[in-house]
Formats: structure tokens, sequence, C-alpha cells
């Protein structure tokens, strides 16, 4: 599976919410501390990866991700599927609902989901 570490979801959670952001404003921004060294070698990672984006605007440098959210989530989701459920992205996610604790809330969310993507496909 890809090489995708809790501090590079972090860094890229961030580059999603905020956009282009020097890193230390990158730095600022995560849910707990990061020594400035480690995420200079992080952000360096997701640039080799061509993940992120890395631009110089006068002295300083910005980051910005070059992947959506959208297409990563897509592209983890069938790893995931790969791995766990040998392929099937639906099997995947009826494991993930039987294993969670889900509100009725959530459920009702859920099934709202499933009733538009149903009528999406009738049309």
């Amino acid at each position: 599976m890809e090489d995708i570490n809790k501090n590079k979801m972090e860094a890229l959670r961030i580059l999603w919410e905020d956009g282009a952001l020097k890193p230390a404003e990158i730095q600022a921004k995560f849910s707990w501390d990061i020594e400035n060294a480690t995420l200079r070698s992080v952000l360096a990672l997701l640039v080799e990866k061509d993940v992120i984006t890395r631009e110089k605007r006068g002295k300083a440098f910005y980051y910005q991700a070059k992947k959506t959210q959208r297409s990563m989530l897509s592209r983890m989701a069938q790893m995931m599927a790969h791995v766990f459920t040998g392929g099937s992205t639906t099997n995947l996610i009826a494991q993930l609902i039987q294993n969670e604790k889900l509100s009725k809330t959530d459920i009702d969310e859920l099934r709202r989901i499933a009733d538009e993507k149903t009528a999406g496909k009738a049309k």
C-alpha cells in the first residue's frame, strides 16, 4: 500500500482546507506537534510523489495540494478495497459500516446518500 503516513495526511488535510501555505503556517495548523525538520521532510516527499507543488514567492516557498481530496480518497479506497476485500469497494464500504459504531443520524445520512445515488442512476 502506498506510503501515506499520518504526518503526510495531516499536511494534505491542511493544504486542502487552506490552499497554498508556507511551512511555518502548515506547522502551526498541525493537530499535534511536529518538528520543523520532520515537516520539511514530509513536504519534500509529497512534492517528490507529485501530490503537492512547491513554488517560490519572494524569499519563501509555498506548498499547495496538487491532487484533489476527492481523487486521493478514491485512490486510497481502491487500494484499501484491493487489500481488504479483493478489490470490491462495495464490500469495503459494507465492512466499514458493519464495523463502525453508527448513530441513527449516521445511518439516516447513509440512507439518504444511497437513495440519492439510486435516484441518480434511475434518471
